[in-house]
């Protein structure tokens, strides 16, 4: 009788079956190292989105920048002052308005005609040009008062601003006025030779 056992034709399967579960279980590993590595994708991902929105929010809280205002009513205060004191652009075009008034002269010409060739017409040209300095100082100062009216309603001018640009529609109103009646001749009369005809 042979007592030799035969193996089991399943014994090279069962042999090789942890070998099998081992070689299975191997490309887990990968599998997990990508799914954590997802996540940590998605977690930057939300951070740098966070990031954006705290940046976002951050810029929208910002004082907004009033240079611009700044400069317009400092230009405003500038152009009054100008206005008042007299400017070089004044002091030409009078010497101007003086030399062809007394081209037109003639050698017949009385003296009211002679004063106002060289007096009051430099004189109006000079009110006219200084009129219209104050006119821009009025209105860029009144601009920059009225801005924050139409933009958001929160929005305020600094205090130092208000008043440069308060004192630019003070020195343009009085410039408008002062040369106004300078122009037609309101504040001051034109001076009248004795004895010459009208």
């Amino acid at each position: 009788m042979d007592t030799t056992k035969t193996p089991a034709p399943n014994a090279a399967a069962a042999d090789t079956n942890p070998v099998d579960l081992e070689k299975a279980e191997t490309p887990a590993q990968p599998a997990e190292a990508e799914a954590d590595s997802a996540v940590t994708g998605e977690a930057s991902d939300t951070d740098l989105d966070d990031d954006e929105a705290f940046a976002d929010d951050e810029a929208e809280d910002a004082p907004p920048s009033h240079v611009g205002s700044a400069a317009f009513g400092i230009v405003a205060a500038g152009l009054g002052v100008v206005a008042l004191s007299g400017s070089w652009v004044a002091g030409i075009v009078s010497e101007r308005a003086s030399v062809a008034a007394r081209l037109e002269l003639t050698q017949a010409a009385d003296a009211n005609a002679q004063i106002a060739a060289q007096f009051v017409d430099p004189w109006h040209t000079t009110a006219m040009v200084n009129g219209i300095f104050s006119a821009l100082a009025l209105i860029i100062a009144t601009f920059v008062l009225a801005l924050p009216a139409f933009s958001s309603p929160e929005r305020t001018l600094p205090t130092w601003v208000r008043a440069v640009s308060w004192a630019g529609v003070g020195l343009g109103a009085l410039g408008v006025l002062l040369f106004g009646l300078m122009y037609f001749d309101l504040l001051l009369a034109v001076p009248k030779a004795a004895g010459a005809g009208v």
